[in-house]
């Protein structure tokens, strides 16, 4: 059977393609995504990588058809070709009605077959419709019978999905509290999101129990690691029997989501992130939440996450106390910060967060300990941090606002617009709750924006593999 397939895009796209798409004066209009991929065994997920408008001059346009002449696409298709993309045609319906037409059924019956012959890619190609508010439909033709597109989101300082039909709208009785709060859509959007939690202890183990008790549809664990005594005191429902037998973090959480039985697929990944199948697993989700304090960890997710079109929230915690002096032990700062990050938009790097040397110093650590020893000892590196200090409770404040970033996206209810929080920081000690817009665009992640699967994985020599045999 094959698995679902979703379409992704990035706000920047969605508004392009609206205002091309809906220029005012009441006729269709049309355009292509040619979009690259994530072939994964739970979903297929199209990920738009360019915007090509077909010009309104070059097609005889009304108020329920648009058509062109097959020239207007031959670079289209070229380029298709050439990078081994898939071909999506999307046109708007200005009528607002909302399915294919048999229009659209004899277009695309002609067109739809005739681009995958004439590019001879093995990718599905497809159609879409775009509704004069924004919402997108779509379907695609998969070994001569067409599908319809699981699901459309945008990716933005507002989360979108759009599924076929409406989705199932039921509340299961569990969500029945917060579905006070949210709408019928909200709930379905989170009984059918995929979520990755990179990093199982501090902060990874109170968002992950949030999002499932929120009701999230499938969540991958990702860790690499065993309990230990000094994690028994932040991570939900481990216990020192766990530690004593060396259980996976993944195993110990994954577990607990099963017990509760709220329907959550819990996907479970015991490895390190820098690995091809770990990329390659998350790469399947539409959101994801980093849960490391690693340099080389936080620079990969937030590369992996622009590839690959998904909304990353990043939760960083910070605790420092005097180490000397009279005042040994008395604590100076507790402090953390949500970055929301967006394909395309500013970096860690760019919010200052690390620099490139770091993001290569912590990776001579994780891959030549030796090497990076020696470069300490040479004064080459400045330092390395060890185990830092963690409390439960700012943990879970932490993870809190973490999730209700994710929550604000899906259901806008802030008195500002969500892209006035570009990252939220708390301070304990001063009892403050600060904000910031995004800064510039990262120089160094930009131009990947929806790059996909790739050889090597995000470009990146170290995911590199051994061909099959």
């Amino acid at each position: 059977m094959n698995p679902p397939i979703t379409l992704s895009m990035t706000d920047d796209q969605h508004r392009r393609l609206h205002t091309h798409l809906f220029p005012g004066d009441g006729k269709e209009a049309v355009a292509v995504l040619l979009c690259a991929r994530r072939r994964g065994d739970r979903r297929h997920r199209l990920l738009v990588r360019y915007v090509e408008e077909i010009p309104h001059a070059q097609c005889e346009r009304t108020a329920v058809s648009v058509t062109w002449q097959t020239d207007a696409i031959e670079d289209i298709l070229n380029r298709a070709e050439a990078e081994g993309l898939s071909f999506i045609k999307i046109h708007s319906h200005p009528n607002g009605y909302p399915a294919f037409s048999p229009t659209d059924d004899r277009s695309d019956g002609l067109l739809l077959p005739m681009v995958r012959d004439s590019t001879e890619i093995d990718a599905p190609h497809g159609s879409a419709i775009m509704m004069p508010s924004g919402e997108v439909f779509g379907r695609v033709l998969v070994q001569d019978k067409l599908m319809p597109i699981e699901c459309v989101n945008v990716v933005g300082d507002d989360l979108q999905f759009w599924y076929p039909a409406g989705g199932d709208k039921s509340i299961p009785s569990f969500a029945a509290s917060h579905a006070q709060i949210f709408d019928e859509g909200t709930i379905e959007r989170l009984r059918r999101l995929a979520v990755a939690v990179v990093g199982c202890s501090g902060t990874g183990s109170p968002v992950i129990e949030q999002l499932f008790r929120l009701g999230v549809g499938e969540i991958v664990l990702v860790d690499d690691d065993h309990i230990e005594d000094r994690n028994v005191n932040r991570i939900l429902n481990s216990t020192m029997d766990d530690a004593a037998k060396k259980r996976p973090k993944t195993d110990v959480i994954g577990d607990n989501i099963d017990r509760a039985g709220l329907g959550t697929r819990v996907i479970r990944v015991t490895g390190n992130l820098w690995s091809p199948h770990v990329v390659r697993e998350v790469a399947q989700c539409d959101v994801v939440f980093g849960c490391m304090d690693t340099i080389d960890g936080r620079y990969l997710l937030n590369t992996l996450a622009t590839f690959y079109l998904q909304p990353y929230f990043d939760i960083g915690v910070r605790l420092d106390a005097v180490r000397e002096g009279p005042n040994k032990g008395k604590i100076r700062e507790v402090c953390g910060t949500v970055h929301y990050l967006l394909p395309g938009k500013s970096s860690l790097m760019t919010r200052g967060l690390f620099t490139m040397k770091q993001v290569a110093d912590a990776g001579l650590r994780r891959t030549d300990p030796a090497a990076h020893a020696q470069q300490m000892k040479d004064g080459y590196i400045a330092g390395v941090q060890g185990h830092r200090p963690a409390v439960i409770s700012v943990n879970m404040y932490a993870a809190s606002l973490a999730v209700n970033e994710l929550l604000a996206r899906l259901h806008p209810f802030r008195e500002e617009e969500n892209g006035d929080y570009g990252s939220v920081t708390f301070s304990l000690a001063s009892m403050e709750l600060m904000y910031e817009r995004h800064s510039e665009p990262c120089e160094l992640l930009e131009p990947h924006v929806g790059k996909g699967d790739m050889r090597p994985l995000l470009r990146l020599t170290e995911l590199s593999e051994k061909p099959k045999p």
